[in-house]
């Protein structure tokens, strides 16, 4: 009789990676949790941007760093030998760094090069953004370079 799986003996079962599920879950958990917490202290602004902008990037930022990082269901091999902390950093900073930009532009150059007016909504871009994409970053790398180094193990 063999013995038992190394995640069976710490009380996990080994869950496959599952894009959709990560993007899905991406989007519910902070525009849910945001949502709440805008309702909860009478800020509609957060509420609104829970199911638009921070959710939103959130899933968008899951989609591409899984489907980058699960590419064809063969993962590049330098991605499953880095330390899963470096991989995780490097894909936060990288995320958030891009989501960054994005939100600068997005609150500052497009009110005064377009004709979408200024409003708050613009402003809080700058906040939502990387922080929601670092976060969705970071957490679809560690559960995915965690499915992966069992699967391999």
């Amino acid at each position: 009789m063999s013995p038992p799986p190394r995640t069976a003996q710490r009380g996990f079962a080994t869950r496959p990676f599952t894009l959709w599920k990560e993007v899905a879950t991406a989007y519910l958990a902070p525009a849910l949790t945001a949502g709440l917490g805008g309702f909860l202290s009478g800020r509609p602004e957060l509420t609104r941007a829970a199911f638009t902008s921070i959710g939103a990037t959130s899933a968008l930022v899951a989609c591409v760093v899984g489907a980058w990082l699960h590419r064809r269901g063969r993962p590049r091999r330098w991605t499953t030998s880095a330390p899963r902390p470096v991989l995780t950093l490097g894909l936060v900073i990288t995320a958030a760094g891009i989501a960054g930009l994005a939100g600068w532009f997005g609150s500052d150059w497009l009110p005064s090069h377009t004709p979408v007016p200024e409003a708050g909504w613009l402003e809080r871009l700058r906040i939502d953004l990387p922080l929601s994409a670092g976060l969705a970053a970071a957490i679809v790398t560690w559960r995915w370079h965690g499915t992966t180094s069992r699967h391999q193990a």
